[in-house]
């Protein structure tokens, strides 16, 4: 089985956003248990308060590798990451669990973004798209996504792409 973690900085606030990111993520945890995925988790973590943006990006880095198990497949969300469609995703997926990859997670930063420690050690940078998405909304699409890849390869008619 091939955990599949979302590791992020910021905490959401009770209600819709909650609600609904933590829906997809049990979502794929229950279609992807058949497929080799499990289990699905997330961490949050609090925002650094340090003075300026590079030092709180390098703390929440810390923090950030410092809650990742060693070994992970480390995937950092990034504006300047590689976009993928979301059946190219699905593939990533399916490549690195039949590589033998025990776990994978996926990175989001606080507001400055992430940190040169934590981007240096990514297996993948990955882009969301061209717009800036609140970092709950990031969390939401992340977490939509990585349901809609399990059922892609399930085949199941959730994607319809």
């Amino acid at each position: 089985m091939m955990r599949l973690l979302v590791a992020a900085v910021g905490k959401l606030k009770q209600g819709p956003e909650r609600q609904l990111c933590a829906a997809y993520l049990e979502r794929a945890e229950a279609a992807g248990r058949g497929l080799g995925f499990g289990p699905v988790a997330q961490i949050e973590l609090s925002e650094s308060r340090q003075q300026t943006a590079e030092s709180r990006k390098a703390a929440e880095a810390a923090s950030l590798l410092e809650k990742i198990p060693t070994g992970e497949t480390l995937i950092c969300l990034d504006p300047k990451g590689k976009t993928l469609s979301s059946e190219a995703f699905a593939q990533q997926l399916a490549d690195w669990r039949d590589g033998g990859a025990t776990g994978a997670a996926f990175v989001i930063g606080g507001a400055d973004g992430l940190g040169l420690p934590i981007l240096e050690k990514a297996d993948l940078t990955l882009s969301l798209g061209k717009m800036t998405l609140p970092h709950g909304l990031a969390r939401i699409v992340l977490a939509e996504q990585l349901y809609r890849a399990i059922t892609i390869l399930a085949g199941h008619p959730y994607h319809r792409g």
